[in-house]
């Protein structure tokens, strides 16, 4: 009986986060080796953000000094016990740098040419808050590195508002497949050991009566409107088969920013992109032509939609990425744009249901945003490439054109077509 009682260890879940326990344990002064603290570091305290700023007049007989005066947020404590410390006690230059950007910049939009020595309530207030958003989309930040596999790192910025991560918006990274709709997966896949130098039968794209798509560097080499077929889960060849390009995912570290001309979120690369490679895949929940109508018209009188007609050969599909999906939620439209759009198929060949990509048009600079033509048109120089027109957007706006509620561009290109609706 004993022996049963002893195995029986009762397990109570804590409610607590670390942050809390590390507050309890320095308040007793108790070292924990799972939370770092030992007797070196208990009574180490960490800036969280900088809350305000003043300089104070010291009088030292005849001599007067300026001290510099930090309102400091500490992790883990509450706002209560935040302290007033001198400039020489704090060691976080990061936090400090960034704690004047936000004021400079405070400065500017109040016209101010210097902070004063003693800021007002509603500056606090701003910086205050600029600094619990930055923390917040550092948080997103990281959650959406968390839930990939690709190489590239996604970054987070706003320096424009106080807008934070989109509300009822689920990041993927692979289509969610809506009710009613069946993906088969490929049976068969090459048999080829060198896929780009020696293809049997001309692999995949090949058994399709279709070019292989990409060059020794993973550029695509097919105009526009051509599918690609890659390699599948069934194929001969690895991973590092050049025919696996888009399957890989997003190589490039990119960011999701905040645009300063009214176009909400917007996408930027953090590196040079050459031209015609791989970029990202537009990817959200797959749902019927006639979901999407329905939903069309209620994004409509919102003023947004995220919805993509999967119109290569039928239209009878769409990908609606507007409560789920990855970083091409974020990509806003220009009327001359860095990306094309291409049908992909990889695992499965139902040319009812591509996956979409994008790939560079040109080569694309560090720092330079991220578009694409919600209005894309290829000119059909074949049957094939008239199946590639998109038509994004434009699911369930019903009637001619001109009743169509108009859209105005902001892409700010000389070619803006001025809608893009």
């Amino acid at each position: 009986m004993a022996e049963n009682l002893k195995a029986q260890v009762c397990r109570v879940a804590c409610i607590a986060t670390e942050d809390q326990l590390e507050v309890i344990c320095r308040e007793q002064g108790v070292t924990c080796e799972e939370l770092g603290i030992n007797k070196h570091n208990l009574c180490n305290y960490e800036v969280e953000y900088l809350c305000d700023y003043k300089r104070k007049v010291i009088t030292d007989g005849k001599r007067q000094t300026i001290q510099e005066l930090y309102l400091v947020k500490w992790k883990g404590y509450p706002e209560s016990s935040n302290t007033w410390e001198p400039r020489r006690n704090l060691k976080c230059i990061d936090l400090l740098n960034q704690f004047w950007e936000d004021l400079n910049a405070e400065m500017q939009r109040q016209k101010k040419r210097a902070a004063p020595r003693r800021l007002d309530p509603a500056t606090v207030s701003q910086l205050i808050q600029r600094a619990k958003l930055r923390q917040t989309l550092k948080q997103w930040e990281t959650h959406l590195n968390s839930l990939g596999t690709h190489k590239g790192h996604i970054y987070v910025r706003n320096q424009v508002d106080l807008e934070g991560p989109p509300k009822n918006f689920t990041y993927i990274n692979d289509y969610k497949v809506g009710d009613g709709i069946m993906l088969n997966e490929v049976s068969v896949g090459c048999e080829c050991t060198d896929c780009l130098g020696n293809p049997v039968e001309g692999c995949c794209a090949g058994v399709s009566q279709h070019k292989f798509a990409y060059n020794e560097l993973g550029q695509v080499r097919i105009r526009p409107g051509l599918p690609i077929y890659e390699c599948n889960k069934r194929c001969r060849c690895g991973i590092d088969c050049p025919n696996r390009v888009v399957q890989r995912g997003i190589q490039y570290s990119l960011c999701i920013f905040r645009t300063d001309n009214g176009r909400g979120w917007g996408v930027k690369t953090m590196e040079r992109i050459r031209k015609n490679t791989f970029v990202m895949e537009y990817v959200g929940e797959i749902i019927t032509t006639e979901e999407a109508d329905c939903r069309g018209h209620i994004y409509d009188k919102e003023g947004a939609t995220y919805l993509f007609d999967l119109d290569y050969v039928d239209d009878e599909y769409t990908v609606d990425a507007a409560h789920y999906g990855n970083i091409s939620h974020f990509v806003n439209h220009s009327c001359d744009p860095n990306l094309q759009v291409y049908n992909v198929f990889i695992n499965n060949l139902d040319e009812r249901l591509p996956r979409i990509a994008f790939f560079a048009t040109r080569g694309i600079k560090a720092g330079e945003e991220l578009t694409f033509d919600y209005k894309m048109k290829i000119d059909p120089v074949d049957a094939e490439s008239t199946k590639m027109d998109s038509n994004f957007s434009l699911t369930g706006l019903p009637g001619s054109p001109k009743k169509r509620m108009r859209v105005e561009c902001r892409c700010g290109v000389p070619t803006c077509r001025k809608y893009l609706f």
